[in-house]
């Protein structure tokens, strides 16, 4: 017996990178899952492979949001999980920023968050309550150089899971945020990440299976978690192991 039997759940940014890791073990683990994302082959492909649902969906499109929303309804019932994990990063000093790519990165990281909740809450209400967990980043707990929209995103996105979860709580809607530090995925690939981990506690990249195996915890054993941070980064945030 899986942990989620017959739970129906959502994952934005499913495709590929830590989405794809939350599907596979949403999917392992009993849940009726719908990949949802932007890569249509990739999206595709992966739900063949593990025995879930594919959908389009760009998380800044609120049409999209509720088309989808209504089509998983129709096909499975309420929706009882969503994974909030879609996003995009972008390498800019915050002098040199322009808005266009302040928009994209707001857009997606925190925009999309807000349109997600928003849109399966009716949803998970009529179906007894659910689960949402926000993917935010490390970077919603401490400040990066050069990712300004990124930082401020990923600190929107806890901010906005705390209010979520006090006004949905009345529905027996549970939101946390997990926050990851560096994880072995597409948006990592090209860094130079070896120095980067060399003085973690934990000295190493951590594994998008790690980051499911968190919110598989928090979908299903964490009854009495809501409106909180957990954070998966190695000991990142901790501080530096120095050697005196």
């Amino acid at each position: 017996m899986g942990k989620v039997d017959g739970k129906v759940a959502i994952v934005t940014g499913g495709a590929r990178g830590m989405g794809a890791a939350h599907s596979t073990l949403l999917t392992a683990e009993g849940a009726r899952v719908f990949v949802c994302d932007v890569l249509d082959e990739e999206g595709k492909a992966l739900a063949a492979g593990i025995g879930a649902e594919y959908r389009h969906l760009d998380v800044t499109n609120q049409g999209n949001w509720a088309d989808v929303v209504a089509d998983v309804e129709a096909t499975a019932g309420p929706v009882g999980v969503l994974i909030n994990n879609a996003g995009v990063v972008g390498f800019t000093p915050v002098a040199e920023a322009d808005l266009e790519e302040w928009n994209r990165v707001i857009g997606i990281n925190l925009t999309g968050v807000f349109l997600g909740i928003r849109s399966v809450a009716a949803s998970m209400k009529a179906g007894g309550g659910g689960v949402i967990v926000n993917i935010s980043s490390t970077a919603g707990i401490m400040g990066y150089t050069n990712l300004a929209a990124y930082v401020a995103s990923k600190w929107g996105v806890r901010g906005l899971t705390k209010a979520a979860a006090l006004d949905l709580g009345k529905d027996g809607i549970r939101v946390v945020s997990i926050h990851p530090g560096g994880i072995r995925t597409p948006m990592t690939a090209g860094l130079e990440l070896g120095s980067m981990f060399a003085s973690q506690p934990i000295p190493r990249i951590g594994e998008p299976e790690e980051v499911a195996k968190l919110m598989m915890y928090l979908v299903a054993d964490a009854t009495y978690s809501t409106g909180t941070e957990f954070i998966i980064d190695g000991g990142s945030t901790v501080g530096q192991a120095l050697n005196v």
